[in-house]
């Protein structure tokens, strides 16, 4: 691969109709929903709610990464960005199948209150003996802390990315048409507004869904340590689609070594922001010695005897896994722009992503001596299904759009800058 693009492209349009690939995604998905459906004949609701919920988080993290991309991308003017963009603008079809498929667990807090969430069933007993309708806690959250809210807060969220993902689509993919550059001014405007309602929804669905399972902790940080996970998943999901078409034939004359550099240098940045944020919350709960604040870790360190439990060593891993390890291999020029190397970092990543969801998550499943349910369990099965099963629907959404317009945004007005991208 030159360092300089090889030439012209020489097809704008997918090569082969992907609507084989397609079918097939939707097939797989189907049966990787079907399969976390049937567990719920193995295994107790709760065990696959919480299993589905790490598989939904997990699909729309790395679809608010890819909108953030975007935007992003047009707020800064960026040109080298611009033959990847379009990759990331069919990744964000799947917000309105994403909504579709967080419906279950809505559906199943109304059917029976506390099947996820806690909160949502006020004669649940917590930690202290007392009920959650009876915790001060609780009740001083108790506005925000509502079935009508978390259902009323989910749609909109999902709504408002579609709106912003329909907007910043259809006024990039009219331009390949006509040309007009008012369409890119109307995505830098989009895109201006977009990020900060970005930005609000995802802290708040991150503390919705996730943060909530436990409602008695804080911390300021859990929003930003979502947004990283976005975007590092957004990238790496990046780096997958564009090794893929290149080996198609598709990318040839459109991506050049300097792409590869480019989005690997933001792969590096991304890592040591994780880093960073997770680290800052760490230790900050850990200098403060709060109660509230240090039972989230102690719970993921140590069982009430006093013993070492599983989540120690998922802990472990995610800290080799998510940093230490892509930190390492990133810091390589020659790693970077090696697509088949690149690509392996990028699925290393995208696994210690899941595993960070799967450590935040599936710990507020407690057994009767409030311990953690260990991390090695037919869950994680529940947890692979469900991956499996939505990753389908959102690749299968991905491809439907791939079939539609023309390979890269041939008339954007950076986009001779970005075929002949430099460092």
């Amino acid at each position: 691969m030159s360092t300089h693009a090889e030439s012209a492209p020489t097809t704008l349009v997918p090569a082969a109709s992907p609507a084989a690939g397609a079918t097939k995604a939707l097939g797989i998905g189907i049966i990787g929903l079907v399969l976390t459906a049937l567990g719920l004949f193995v295994s107790d609701l709760r065990s696959v709610a919480f299993s589905y919920l790490v598989g939904i988080s997990y699909w729309t993290a790395i679809a608010i990464g890819m909108l953030m991309m975007i935007m992003i991308h047009h707020v800064f003017d960026a040109s080298w960005s611009v033959v990847i963009r379009r990759q990331w603008e069919h990744g964000i079809a799947s917000f309105k199948w994403l909504l579709l498929l967080f419906l279950p667990l809505l559906i199943v807090t109304f059917w029976k209150p506390g099947s996820v969430w806690p909160w949502t069933d006020l004669s649940h007993v917590i930690s202290n003996g007392e009920t959650v309708g009876h915790d001060p806690l609780y009740l001083k959250k108790s506005a925000f802390l509502s079935i009508k809210a978390l259902f009323g807060a989910t749609v909109v969220f999902y709504l408002l990315w579609w709106w912003l993902s329909a907007r910043l689509r259809k006024a990039s993919f009219t331009q390949d048409s006509d040309g007009d550059p008012r369409w890119t001014l109307m995505n830098r405007v989009t895109s201006a507004a977009g990020i900060p309602i970005g930005a609000i929804t995802l802290t708040a669905a991150a503390i919705y869904w996730i943060k909530s399972l436990e409602y008695h902790w804080f911390s300021t940080m859990y929003g930003v340590w979502f947004f990283a996970n976005c975007v590092r998943g957004a990238l790496c999901v990046g780096v997958v689609i564009m090794v893929w078409l290149q080996r198609r034939g598709e990318y040839r004359g459109v991506l050049n070594t300097n792409h590869y550099h480019s989005i690997g240098q933001l792969m590096l940045a991304f890592t040591v922001f994780w880093a960073y944020v997770t680290f800052a919350q760490y230790f900050l709960i850990w200098n403060a010695n709060v109660p509230e604040e240090t039972f989230w870790y102690n719970i993921r360190e140590l069982n009430q005897d006093g013993h070492t439990n599983q989540w120690w060593w998922v802990g472990l891993a995610i800290l080799f896994g998510h940093f230490v390890i892509p930190f390492l291999l990133l810091l390589s020029y020659r790693y970077k722009v090696t697509p088949v190397i690149i690509r392996r970092i990028a699925y290393g990543i995208l696994a210690s992503i899941l595993l960070d969801l799967c450590y935040n998550v599936l710990p507020a499943l407690r057994d009767s001596h409030d311990n953690p349910q260990p991390f090695l369990s037919i869950r994680l099965l529940w947890v692979a299904t469900s991956v499996v099963g939505i990753g389908g629907v959102c690749v299968w959404a991905y491809l439907r759009s791939f079939a539609t317009t023309k390979l890269i945004p041939i008339r954007d007005p950076r986009i001779g800058e970005s075929l002949t991208h430099h460092e």
